[in-house]
């Protein structure tokens, strides 16, 4: 059993910070909650005692002699602040500590998490993006607002991510997993296209995104800029991603390839059609008598060969000695037989740097809450993954990508 600690600001999410306490007791963690004053302005102090089974208090000099302000933060094996406001991200950038929750994260020396929930303009303004840097540069992971409706007709940047995957982002830190992509971008796409043969009909796959959406999750637990390409895809959308929604393959060309120019490492987790339609009809195609007239196909662009390509014409990336962009290259593979002679051949076609192969069929890979993996490597040994968890099997993905960036690299590089 972890302690965490959740520290929660004055901000209209407060509420929703009720269902991440629930989902972190429900899976048997103990929990101290730490409002701000501002936050019981929001959400009572009987909620967040009833919910957690703990006192809940804001003030320091409560309970004095058990020293909380030093104590909470000392035994926590997480600390994570949501909603965190822009001027809780400025008083723990700045070392201030005027309530317990400011005590508090100065004193911890665990892992920390921030899930801010502002209005856009408040997010985007230098103060609170330099504030962010500082966090971020500290080691603390800082998850990125969704898009969405806020308070009042207001729309963009600063909404609180859903709780549940914010609960996920704190499983992968709690799991100690390493944060070796600070300061890296990252693009995943995820999903799978569909190619129109009428207003109704489509020529798809049957890739549900949930391998894509967790190499997306656990890159932002392990603190990246993550760009997310979705094709097709219903899951919600990963904590601190950007996402891109999609649906054809030259739709998700086009994003990917946009997104990749300021990217270090990209992953092709998404399920491309090979084909599309020659020709689109723009009305529903009706049945007749007889046989149907012929469907006919034409390639769809490689997206991976043409990533490895773009990165050999560029040659080093800009300012940047001897880098190639992006750095590293992953593409997937999936087969149903031959798996590592098909994969082998498809790594040095497509000139990619590590390409993750796995069988699909029945049970398999598509649709499942797991997977297993081999990861082939150019110019070296293939890597394993065992049956397990689609966000473990991302985790070991990200193990092998790690290895081959340059570790020398800052965020002011990027």
């Amino acid at each position: 059993m972890k302690k965490v600690v959740l520290g929660v600001s004055g901000g209209i999410a407060a509420y929703k910070a009720c269902e991440l306490l629930r989902l972190f007791t429900e899976s048997g963690h103990e929990v101290r909650v730490v409002p701000t004053r501002d936050a019981l302005r929001f959400v009572g102090e009987p909620t967040w005692a009833a919910l957690s089974g703990h006192p809940v208090t804001t003030d320091v000099w409560d309970d004095v002699h058990e020293v909380p302000h030093v104590r909470i933060g000392q035994r926590a094996d997480l600390v994570v602040v949501a909603p965190a406001t822009a001027d809780v991200l400025a008083k723990a950038a700045h070392g201030l500590a005027g309530d317990l929750l400011t005590n508090t994260l100065l004193t911890a020396r665990c892992p920390v998490v921030f899930a801010p929930a502002m209005h856009t303009e408040m997010w985007q303004h230098p103060a609170t993006r330099a504030n962010v840097s500082t966090l971020r540069e500290r080691g603390s992971v800082v998850i990125d607002p969704a898009v969405g409706r806020l308070t009042g007709a207001d729309t963009g940047p600063g909404r609180l991510p859903d709780p549940a995957e914010i609960f996920q982002i704190c499983l992968r830190v709690l799991a100690d997993r390493p944060r070796d992509l600070a300061g890296r971008r990252v693009v995943v796409s995820a999903g799978g296209t569909r190619e129109a043969i009428d207003p109704v009909r489509y020529l798809g796959n049957r890739s549900s995104g949930l391998q894509g959406y967790a190499l997306a999750r656990t890159a932002v637990a392990r603190g990246a800029q993550v760009t997310l390409v979705a094709a097709n895809v219903s899951l919600p959308d990963p904590a601190g991603a950007d996402v891109v929604r999609v649906e054809s393959a030259a739709e998700l060309r086009e994003a990917v390839l946009t997104a990749s120019a300021a990217a270090d490492v990209v992953v092709m987790a998404a399920a491309v059609a090979d084909f599309r339609p020659a020709a689109r009809q723009d009305s529903k195609i009706k049945k007749a008598e007889g046989d149907p007239d012929p469907l006919y196909l034409v390639k769809n662009p490689d997206i991976l060969a043409e990533l490895g390509e773009r990165r050999h014409a560029a040659g080093p990336h800009p300012g940047v000695a001897a880098w190639p962009h992006p750095e590293v290259i992953v593409g997937f593979a999936a087969e149903t037989d031959d798996v590592l002679a098909n994969g082998q051949a498809k790594l040095a076609r497509k000139g990619c740097d590590l390409l993750v192969v796995n069988q699909v069929g029945p049970d398999l890979a598509f649709g499942t809450p797991d997977n297993a993996a081999t990861v082939l490597v150019a110019g070296g040994e293939p890597v394993e993954i065992p049956r397990g968890p689609k966000d473990d099997v991302a985790d070991a993905v990200w193990d092998q990508v790690a290895k081959l960036l340059r570790h020398s690299r800052t965020p002011a590089d990027t």
